[in-house]
């Protein structure tokens, strides 16, 4: 199929100052086509819509003038930033149909993989990154419900990572609207759509984002189906009326701890057999309450400040396997075990910070609110890092990621320095005094 707008053609459009020139088409999807373009000297990325599309969902563009005017929650993101409306000129000159329209947004940097691509195992990301990836995704849904609005259509064809990172992009944002104004078509991608969506007992909103945030957050994770497990085998056809029992009349979780119906098949389903056992029992609380009484009861479905306290706990508790090097999460009170080799493992050192307990562990973070008990969690600019030395991986040292200086310790009662971007050695360590408050150590 050709493409809607040639490459090196000029657009002239009536709200921007200057034309559009199209370098090159990036891809295509159900409602249009991306492309990279130029304008005014900068590299964006514009979505064209098929005029089937325009002609059916006749919201569309008054959703898109809406997201503009109220500009991006997050910058998870990839948001509109300009609706593309072409003079009458330009669809002469391209033999596009008048009422022809697309819109502008950043342009999706380098390095960011499909979460298709990683739940497909084609990808390897660290665990460290997924949890990561997680946060990102509850905290971003945070900040858009906070504006009012919902997503309606979250699934893994909209998410992108960036696996060393986690950090993550959304895209396909043209289906946001007001929570309860329902103008668009888009009511969800099957097996993502909360079971009342389904069933069509109740139009998308940010109780239905939640279910559908918690199954890519599953998938994410485990990369397995919440929902697909013995009962999926025991259908023949998985038709579309197999699929509504599956995920709207009779849906069971996996691992719903009161009804073993719909467990995994050890054959069939073993990366969920061996990818669930890997999290923190209060991570795996809140999968249990959303796909439980969360099932059919949008109100209590786990919120997103609950995910971000999880998750954020999840990656602070993360340690290092010294027998094989695989990432395990400790849980307090209970012996450790990695998940990859069975080697038992010993508790390694702490960070006590106000509260929390942070492992000492090569990578691991300290976060304003670790410090702060109002704060809420946020990792995106941590204040201090756990190292390994790059010539020995045992040595670890705290390096202070802020712009304060901190007064450190040390076991022989000597006070030194630590001044911004400087580190100081872990085994020498006996607490910190940073600008926000002490960190102990515990051996």
């Amino acid at each position: 199929m050709d493409a809607m707008l040639p490459n090196g053609a000029t657009i002239e459009c009536s709200n921007l100052s200057s034309p559009l020139q199209v370098l090159r088409m990036l891809g295509a999807g159900g409602q249009g086509e991306v492309y990279e373009v130029n304008f005014a000297g900068e590299s964006l990325a514009a979505k064209w819509y098929f005029p089937k599309i325009i002609s059916r969902d006749t919201g569309l563009a008054d959703r898109l003038r809406d997201s503009i005017r109220s500009s991006s929650p997050s910058p998870s993101f990839l948001w509109p930033t300009s609706l593309l409306e072409p003079t009458e000129e330009s669809c002469r000159r391209l033999s596009i149909p008048a009422a022809s329209f697309g819109y502008l947004m950043d342009i999706r940097p380098s390095g960011y993989v499909g979460a298709i691509d990683h739940s497909a195992a084609r990808v390897s990301i660290s665990l460290r990154s997924i949890v990561r990836a997680c946060f990102q995704l509850s905290e971003a849904f945070d900040a858009l419900h906070s504006k009012g609005q919902c997503y309606k259509d979250i699934s893994l064809g909209n998410l992108f990572l960036q696996p060393e990172t986690g950090d993550i992009l959304i895209c396909d944002n043209d289906n946001v609207e007001e929570i309860g104004k329902n103008r668009g078509l888009a009511v969800g991608t099957p097996g993502f759509m909360a079971p009342e969506v389904l069933l069509g007992k109740a139009k998308p909103s940010a109780d239905s984002d939640l279910f559908s945030m918690a199954v890519l957050m599953f998938h994410l994770l485990t990369r397995s189906d919440p929902l697909k497990g013995q009962m999926e085998l025991a259908i023949r056809c998985l038709d579309v009326p197999a699929k509504r029992k599956l995920y709207g009349d009779d849906p069971v979780f996996i691992f719903d701890p009161d009804d073993q119906r719909n467990r995994p098949d050890p054959d069939v389903h073993r990366a969920a057999l061996i990818t669930w056992p890997i999290y923190p029992e209060r991570l795996q609380r809140l999968f249990q309450k959303t796909f439980g009484i969360g099932m059919h009861n949008p109100a209590a479905r786990v919120r997103t400040g609950q995910w971000c306290e999880a998750l954020s706990a999840c990656l602070d508790s993360r340690l290092i396997c010294p027998h094989c090097g695989q990432e395990v999460f400790a849980e307090a009170g209970k012996p450790i075990r990695c998940w990859a080799c069975g080697s038992s493992i010993e508790l390694p050192a702490r960070l006590l910070v106000g509260k929390a307990t942070v492992l000492a562990q090569s990578e691991n973070e300290l976060h304003p609110h670790h410090l702060n008990p109002f704060a809420t969690e946020s990792i995106q600019a941590p204040i201090g890092k756990v190292e390994s030395h790059p010539s020995d991986p045992s040595i670890l040292g705290l390096q202070n990621l802020s712009s304060h200086t901190w007064k450190a310790k040390l076991n022989n009662a000597q006070t030194v320095n630590i001044n911004p971007g400087q580190r100081c050695n872990l085994s020498q360590l006996e607490l910190i005094e940073t600008h926000l408050g002490v960190v102990s150590l515990v051996r």
